[in-house]
């Protein structure tokens, strides 16, 4: 008889895949991650035993559960499931897939809906920080039809506030893990930062690159892919996370000025592939960094410490996040906010033959 667990398929902001209920599957990861690279295909770079699109931005999988946080409604895992490599990764965070947490909660009872507006505590077991997602659900139902369309979709819906709180030191418990706002690796001046996800911030300058590149043309530069890389695992052992060689964070991030009005422009790494947009988490990164003066970011941008709003141009658009400062010392941040949008694609059932 055939393995059968329940899942509902949605976009997630420029991300998709399956949304499960972390109690359809098993605690330990090893179990879990089997399960998972079957759900998605692994193993062939179509996925074509399973329900991934053959991208990385299609490889991912949300799992939502009760809260085990005092100050959060529901807990939310993510991971990155391989394509080609039988291999799962728990490390990173995905603030994409985030969107479709609070839908999916209230979608499968996790989370009563409220009056119009219902706003989920998401406890992110990744990284143990807590985000708050506001939905429209009116009639106690979520709403996902309405007319925000968000760079690198081609659908509009109805926004979805994401407020990532005490974004410092998600993965390593620094926000400088290197104790430094910038370091020199291979002659190339860096900045790792800690602040969502962990990040190895570059101006493109310094690569020989302007940083408006299309994400093919840099993906297909195999030298410049090399050196990123090195410089990357090398940040790793700097940022106390050791040989991250067999892990996709650090997440290397090309920064360069604005060309369409923006704070700043900027090309994320995922991290052997350059993203067609922007990761939530990275955005994240980039916006702290533009806060702290002194950072590669804040450099380039002109340091301002009354700018709370950024919008961070990427090569399908841009994103716009807002920054609320702390009084007492505005380089520090309480919370860091922007717009998603989800949609309900599937509802129904995976076989695991």
């Amino acid at each position: 008889m055939s393995q059968t667990i329940s899942c509902m398929i949605m976009r997630g902001g420029t991300s998709r895949g399956p949304y499960f209920n972390m109690s359809d599957l098993p605690s330990d990861r090893e179990a879990c991650a089997e399960i998972l690279m079957k759900v998605m295909g692994s193993g062939h770079e179509l996925q074509l035993d399973g329900i991934g699109g053959g991208n990385s931005l299609t490889s991912k999988v949300a799992m939502v559960g009760p809260s085990t946080h005092p100050d959060a409604d529901v807990d939310y895992l993510f991971a990155q499931v391989s394509i080609i490599e039988k291999k799962v990764d728990f490390a990173p965070n995905c603030g994409n897939m985030l969107a479709g947490v609070a839908p999916y909660a209230i979608e499968t009872g996790l989370f009563p809906a409220q009056k119009d507006k219902t706003t989920v505590r998401i406890h992110n077991l990744n990284t143990g920080k807590i985000i708050h997602s506001t939905v429209l659900t009116p009639n106690g139902q979520v709403e996902y039809k309405g007319d925000i369309t968000i760079s690198g979709t081609n659908s509009p819906g109805a926004p979805i506030e994401l407020t990532f709180l005490d974004v410092e030191g998600a993965k390593t418990g620094k926000l400088l893990p290197t104790g430094q706002k910038t370091n020199l690796i291979d002659s190339v001046e860096v900045t790792c930062i800690d602040a969502a996800t962990p990040v190895v911030i570059i101006n493109a300058a310094q690569l020989g690159k302007t940083g408006h590149e299309a994400p093919s043309e840099l993906d297909e530069d195999h030298e410049f892919m090399s050196r990123l890389e090195n410089i990357r695992l090398q940040a790793g052992e700097l940022m106390g996370m050791g040989d991250v060689s067999e892990s996709v964070i650090p997440k290397p991030i090309l920064l360069s000025p604005a060309s369409q009005g923006g704070t700043v422009c900027a090309r994320y790494f995922v991290p052997h592939k350059c993203h067609k947009a922007l990761a939530v988490t990275g955005s994240i990164a980039i916006v702290t960094a533009c806060c702290l003066p002194g950072t590669v970011a804040s450099k380039l941008i002109g340091e301002n410490e009354n700018t709370s709003f950024f919008t961070l141009e990427h090569p399908s658009g841009k994103i716009e996040l807002t920054a609320q400062r702390k009084e007492d010392n505005p380089s520090e941040l309480n919370s860091v906010s922007l717009i998603r949008t989800a949609k309900k694609i599937l509802s129904g059932t995976v076989y695991l033959n």
